[in-house]
């Protein structure tokens, strides 16, 4: 193999999982932000409602970061997946990010009226909720396969294409996943009778993400033959066995902190494991597939100038955003004391 072949074929993995990397911190951070909007339908008074929303008012606006470095990303590197994933995925991800605006709005000014603040409660509700649901959807039409055009290299499916019974049950599972991570987050970060109440949601979310884990892990391998022959073919079901099993010893340790009132960090991250670890089953479904299963990596990979010249730029962002990242976490640690916080 010539040793530009070497030096592509390397790039365009590392550039992979670099892509892969940011939207999995984007999804365990963004999540339990998310998942607490959701929450707060739950919590109707005006007390705790300012008390959840403080636990994540210094990180909150951070998290989206990770988003933006991902669909950067994977427009700068791989710029024909980008051109035919964007057109199927339209309507999902056009929701998604007028839910995150509104939601964002709506978390700034509920601060400053008094009057309004129940209308800018329900657009956090509300933007929350969407914009974990698209993402879902956007999620179940990505995994489900794009309707492309081989001779022009572009999408050629319908508008309706990403609306399917897998998609909206991925959606509905993204948003449980959420809820779940909040519920947990708050665990962490609140005391009283806030945390217990997030304690006995986090039960119920928790079962709920289980079963939504199952059903969508079940379903997947039928949608294409690629991932069936992936995850069941000779040796490779005993790698879908030790997946499920590490999720369900993860859900379980989860379950067990629950019960105990001075484990307040280790349901958090038992769920974050769930997700990591499922994440994680994605991506070995897919790989190396950026279209499942139509485009894999190398073909829809940018020139191999321009991904060394974003890579450095990437080296030295990706430090800095870790850095900042973790030391905010870092200074607001701890629990949010009710007196104080965002105004």
């Amino acid at each position: 193999m010539p040793l530009t072949e070497g030096i592509s074929f390397d790039l365009t993995v590392i550039w992979a999982f670099l892509i892969a990397f940011a939207v999995l911190v984007y999804v365990i951070l963004d999540g339990f932000d998310l998942g607490l909007g959701m929450l707060f339908a739950a919590e109707p008074e005006t007390e705790d409602r300012d008390v959840m929303m403080n636990s994540v008012a210094p990180v909150w606006d951070g998290n989206e970061t990770w988003l933006v470095l991902g669909g950067g990303g994977l427009f700068a590197a791989f710029p024909l997946a980008y051109s035919l994933i964007l057109p199927a995925l339209y309507a999902p991800i056009i929701a998604m990010l007028l839910a995150l605006i509104f939601r964002g709005v709506a978390f700034e000014f509920r601060w400053r009226t008094t009057r309004w603040r129940p209308v800018w409660d329900l657009a956090f509700i509300g933007g929350s909720a969407l914009a974990a649901l698209s993402q879902g959807i956007a999620l179940g039409g990505l995994l489900q396969g794009i309707v492309i055009d081989e001779v022009r290299r572009a999408y050629s499916g319908g508008w309706w294409d990403w609306l399917t019974p897998f998609t909206l049950l991925v959606g509905v599972a993204v948003m449980v996943g959420y809820m779940l991570l909040g519920a947990t987050w708050l665990v962490m970060k609140t005391s009283g009778p806030l945390q217990d109440r997030m304690r006995t949601r986090a039960w119920i979310l928790g079962l709920a993400t289980v079963g939504f884990i199952g059903a969508v892990s079940l379903w997947t391998p039928f949608l294409q033959d690629g991932y069936y022959s992936r995850w069941f073919g000779g040796i490779r079901i005993v790698l879908a066995a030790g997946v499920a099993a590490a999720v369900l010893a993860l859900a379980f340790g989860m379950f067990r902190t629950l019960r105990v009132k001075h484990h307040d960090y280790w349901p958090f991250i038992f769920a974050l494991g769930m997700f990591v670890l499922s994440f994680v089953g994605l991506g070995i479904s897919m790989f190396p597939y950026i279209v499942p299963t139509q485009i894999t990596i190398w073909e829809a990979a940018a020139p191999e100038a321009s991904q060394i010249f974003m890579l450095i730029g990437a080296a030295v962002l990706i430090p800095i955003i870790l850095i900042y990242t973790a030391y905010s976490y870092w200074v607001f640690r701890g629990k949010v004391d009710p007196s104080e916080g965002y105004h």
